[in-house]
């Protein structure tokens, strides 16, 4: 047992999807939460400052004496994680695997689209990750970098995002896709403008709940679950405005946020 938190990071605060999925299927574990809310989005940086941002943030965590990292950004996902796991001596998940996972199993006719970040769609990461898992199924993959700066300024079920989620998801049109996974942790909390724009025959992936059953099942392994004898916390750091963070952020969550801490990034 093993009573040390874990630690979630993401660019910003779409990474709350997975923490959301996290205190779902591990109740008894306390949470350090990091949004690099000062550099979102990272789905338009190059591989080495998004290797050198999720280092940093990684880092950070690990001041914080946590026991394992969720790599909730997608783009970190694709490009750190091998990096990340070489450099710390704690198991560091990513959600490419449980998106994938999620897909696989969804899809009937074997036709999966993939929306995320430009980073995280030129990686080829999900492609890659899918093919693993069954070489017959064919991927349409299709960047959708406004997605991110929508949801940091709350406009997911706007006017404004439906037309942008038209403008983008247009491009499965003709491809006959069953599944459309969300590549992007922000993605989900825009789930109801891109059922909108793709129809409710398409089902809607978010890799958040596989991925917090992968961080159970490596907690169990290790034998490093908290052990339940107190009510968890949950703490919350960004890198800019915390209270911004902390109106967004208890949104997303659907529970009250009482304290974002602001941090220096760079000092890491």
């Amino acid at each position: 047992m093993d009573n040390r938190p874990i630690g979630v990071f993401d660019s910003g605060v779409g990474g709350l999807t997975v923490v959301k999925e996290i205190m779902k299927q591990l109740p008894a574990e306390d949470i350090v939460y990091f949004g690099d809310t000062a550099r979102v989005p990272y789905g338009t940086r190059s591989r080495d400052t998004v290797i050198k941002f999720t280092l940093q943030s990684v880092r950070f965590l690990m001041s914080q004496g946590i026991k394992a990292v969720v790599l909730a950004c997608n783009t970190a996902s694709a490009i750190s994680l091998e990096v990340a796991q070489q450099q710390f001596d704690v198991p560091i998940l990513g959600v490419i695997e449980g998106g994938a996972i999620a897909a696989v199993h969804a899809t009937k006719n074997k036709r999966i689209g993939v929306i995320g970040t430009e980073g995280t769609i030129n990686s080829g990461a999900y492609e890659r990750a899918i093919k693993l898992l069954d070489d017959s199924i064919e991927t349409f993959a299709k960047p959708c970098p406004l997605f991110v700066p929508l949801v940091e300024e709350g406009l997911q079920d706007s006017e404004i995002a439906y037309m942008a989620a038209r403008e983008y998801l247009s491009f499965f049109e003709d491809t006959g896709i069953d599944t459309l996974l969300m590549g992007c942790t922000h993605y989900p909390l825009m789930a109801n403008t891109i059922r909108r724009a793709v129809g409710t025959g398409v089902k809607l992936i978010n890799p958040a709940e596989k991925t917090a059953l992968i961080l159970k099942r490596t907690l169990l392994q290790m034998d490093i679950l908290n052990d339940g004898a107190k009510h968890p916390r949950y703490r919350y750091f960004a890198s800019d405005d915390g209270e911004r963070f902390k109106k967004i952020g208890s949104s997303f969550l659907e529970c009250h946020i009482s304290c974002a801490s602001k941090i220096d990034i760079e000092r890491y």
